[in-house]
């Protein structure tokens, strides 16, 4: 048995679980990490100082052995098998009402079954988003956890103390049973899809259709994140712009090839609100624009075989007051619909989501963190059972105010040939939520006409069907 007793462990030390481990630390709770590789047991050790306060081994029964009752040992391993193996290397060396705290990207539904299979042995688990990135680790991420609620309370001070804070408020807030806290991260992961694609498409109609260089650029976001589009993406951006590049003249952004990868959250929020029958086509589209990005010989063979229009550059300044409000409008879509599908999640998985609680959470230390969460968690507290946030009071007149120029520079991209589906998406989403009738009468009909398969009236009730052609 060690003598010393540590209050967290974390398995996992590379960049992400080093900073989370000593971001505990720093906080004023003691902390043991795990891992297999010396040279990242090493760095912890060396990073993190005092022994007394943080330390590491490759060990895992001294692992075990060094943390206080009940273990709280957060992972911060590859989502998959991965998880599964750690688990059950685990499970020798625990005690019944230890917890086991899953902080990776993993699906739902793994950690509702990770949860039902340790509860079975006495041991609790918690499915914990983490957002940051390596910095929110070190300095403050939101965390997003779900489980058991009782043995949240073992783990919450250490959570609360790590987390970024809001005006003092901790970015960290325990959302519900099974795999709440899993599948709120997931959907975080589609929103954010959803901003950076709007914001690439941005930056390429500014650069193209109106010719803004990258100090130009970076001068417009930059000025963009002191207002309404005050947010981590935007920031990042204007800063993207000013670095130069090490290897070559010029600045950085213009030599990385226009290939996105993705790791599978926003497949997974796509699939998964087509499960739920809830629209998130701004979402659906991000995941599509990484997909059609990945197939560069294809687009280069297609680019020379097609003209595009030849037009006259558009007026700076006129085209960036129209983009702020293009990309204010479609930012909100991007939240309405990944919040839209909280609810559903909410409802058929027995979540018991807090929306006004979620957007408080995000509005620091998290990827999508943005100066208009505060208004969304308003919103939402002020109705908790508001079914979109396009319904609500507060963003109707913003909406509004936005749509004109959002119509004239989606229409300056289809003039140009200049691709910006998410945008293009996002109206189309807006313009078919927002309208009474809609021309699907004419599936029903046909699909009544060539499968028999009825329909409804708008004058009475009942289903109906029809021997269609006897006219």
């Amino acid at each position: 048995m060690q003598e010393t007793q540590y209050d967290f462990g974390l398995i996992g030390l590379g960049v992400m679980g080093r900073n989370f481990i000593l971001n505990v630390k720093d906080n004023g709770f003691s902390a043991f990490g795990y891992d297999l590789d010396t040279e990242k047991v090493e760095a912890l050790r060396e990073e993190g100082g005092d022994r007394g306060r943080v330390d590491a081994t490759q060990d895992l029964p001294t692992f075990c052995q060094s943390l206080t009752s009940p273990r709280k040992i957060m992972l911060l391993v590859p989502a998959g098998k991965i998880v599964d193996q750690v688990i059950e290397d685990l499970l020798p060396h625990l005690d019944k009402g230890d917890i086991i705290i899953d902080g990776g990207n993993s699906f739902f539904s793994d950690t509702d079954r990770r949860d039902a299979y340790l509860s079975e042995k006495g041991i609790h688990f918690f499915g914990s988003g983490v957002s940051g990135g390596a910095k929110g680790a070190r300095k403050g991420p939101s965390i997003m956890p779900g489980g058991n609620k009782e043995a949240y309370e073992h783990v919450r001070p250490i959570f609360e103390a790590v987390a970024a804070k809001y005006q003092g408020e901790p970015c960290v807030a325990y959302l519900g049973p099974k795999s709440a806290g899993n599948y709120v991260k997931m959907v975080h992961n589609g929103i954010e899809y959803a901003m950076m694609q709007l914001t690439s498409e941005v930056y390429d109609l500014l650069h193209r259709a109106a010719g803004l260089s990258n100090d130009e650029l970076h001068q417009v976001f930059d000025s963009w994140n002191k207002g309404r589009l005050q947010s981590f993406l935007v920031e990042i951006t204007a800063e993207i712009f000013l670095q130069e590049d090490d290897l070559s003249s010029g600045r950085l952004v213009d030599m990385i090839l226009d290939k996105a990868k993705q790791k599978g959250t926003g497949k997974w929020t796509s699939q998964n609100a087509m499960d739920l029958g809830i629209p998130v086509p701004t979402i659906d589209m991000a995941v599509s624009m990484r997909e059609i990005s990945a197939l560069k010989s294809l687009r280069v063979d297609a680019d020379s075989l097609y003209d595009r229009p030849k037009l006259p550059t558009l007026p700076k300044e006129e085209l960036i007051e129209q983009a702020e409000k293009a990309l204010y409008f479609s930012f909100v879509i991007s939240y309405a619909q990944g919040l839209h599908q909280l609810a559903e999640a909410s409802k058929e998985y027995g979540y018991e989501l807090d929306l006004s609680q979620i957007a408080k959470i995000w509005r620091a230390g998290c990827i999508i963190r943005a100066g208009m969460l505060a208004d969304i968690a308003e919103a939402f507290g002020q109705n908790p059972k508001l079914e979109n946030l396009l319904l609500s009071p507060s963003f109707v007149d913003k909406v509004n105010g936005a749509l004109p120029a959002v119509r004239r520079v989606a229409s300056q991209a289809l003039e140009r040939g200049i691709a910006m589906p998410g945008l293009l998406t996002s109206i189309s989403y807006f313009d078919a939520l927002t309208t009474g009738r809609l021309p699907l009468n004419l599936i029903q009909a046909q699909r009544d006409h060539f499968g028999s398969h009825t329909y409804e009236r708008t004058d009475r009730e009942g289903i109906f069907h029809t021997e269609w052609g006897k006219n």
